[in-house]
């Protein structure tokens, strides 16, 4: 990374922070490969906390400097104006993510607000906060399209797009991962904003063992399958999804639909299609949701795919 051009990420970071309202939102975002020698920089702003992630090693100068800067950053008007309260350093590239708090004192567990959901994060012992930033409209039109219906949410994680279902009048999610302590984390954020949890079940199993389970309790009127692109001994993108969507047509619902997502530059939007086409024909592609703006990429391909399905 280049030391020279962060004076255009302090610019962008302070004009972003002026605009945005009053919620979580990705700041600055060089992983798109639209910002030439900051690549490796990314900015989080969690109403009221700064975190910068810095995804490769990058020499003493250039974090020294990003560091003064981030200090200098704290002082400004905007800050002020914004109730800035910390700033977070996190080195992705060491191992265990560490963070260190350059200004202020970290919260680490703060309660957020995306789209009127409130969220809480648990900020700098893991990699990731608890909630993918990029995910926003796909929430969003969750949010907006489940009311009265019943929905199962794959690879639920700490259960966002349950949140925005029960929000949006969903009957009913079923939340399924293999980690229970981000299925614990996700009823916690239930409880946050007061949803009824007779109207949520959780199911810390493995997908491709639990089919007979889930068909049981469909049919489903929307799935949504959002997978890590590898997760080492349980999921593998490229092997593994046709595997989940040949299973579809048994769970869902005459006119359901599936919002299929994948995060990896190394598939397309196409590997979705295909797929679908392949494992499971009677769905058709009816749209790609949009990205949220403030993660502009240089291949749009490269970036998150959102895609709708609909058997008719």
């Amino acid at each position: 990374m280049q030391v020279e051009k962060l004076p255009a990420f302090f610019e962008h970071i302070e004009s972003e922070l002026q605009t945005i309202p009053n919620e979580l939102r990705r700041l600055f975002h060089g992983r798109g490969q639209c910002w030439q020698g900051l690549e490796q920089l990314t900015c989080d702003w969690l109403q009221g906390q700064l975190v910068v992630n810095v995804f490769k090693d990058a020499n003493n100068e250039f974090i020294g400097k990003l560091i003064d800067g981030l200090v200098s950053f704290s002082k400004t008007q905007v800050w002020k104006d914004k109730q800035g309260k910390s700033i977070a350093l996190q080195h992705r590239y060491l191992e265990g993510a560490p963070t260190e708090t350059v200004v202020g004192e970290l919260q680490s567990s703060p309660v957020v607000v995306e789209n009127g959901i409130r969220y809480q994060l648990d900020i700098g012992r893991n990699q990731n906060f608890g909630l993918f930033l990029d995910m926003r409209l796909g929430r969003e039109w969750v949010k907006q399209h489940t009311a009265g219906k019943r929905v199962l949410n794959l690879f639920s994680y700490t259960c966002g797009f349950s949140l925005a279902a029960i929000e949006g009048g969903a009957s009913h999610v079923v939340n399924l991962d293999m980690a229970k302590a981000s299925l614990s984390k996700g009823r916690e954020n239930h409880r946050l904003n007061e949803h009824d949890l007779a109207k949520v079940t959780f199911l810390a199993h493995d997908v491709f063992k639990s089919w007979g389970k889930l068909r049981k309790l469909g049919p489903y009127d929307l799935i949504v399958i959002d997978p890590p692109s590898f997760q080492k001994g349980s999921f593998a993108l490229t092997k593994d999804y046709q595997k989940i969507l040949r299973r579809l047509p048994d769970m869902l619902a005459q006119h359901g639909q599936v919002l299929a997502c994948v995060n990896s530059p190394a598939v397309s939007p196409q590997f979705l299609i295909d797929g679908m086409a392949n494992e499971a024909p009677e769905l058709t592609f009816i749209e790609r949701i949009n990205n949220p703006p403030e993660f502009v990429e240089s291949d749009l391909d490269k970036g998150l795919k959102v895609m709708l399905f609909s058997r008719s």
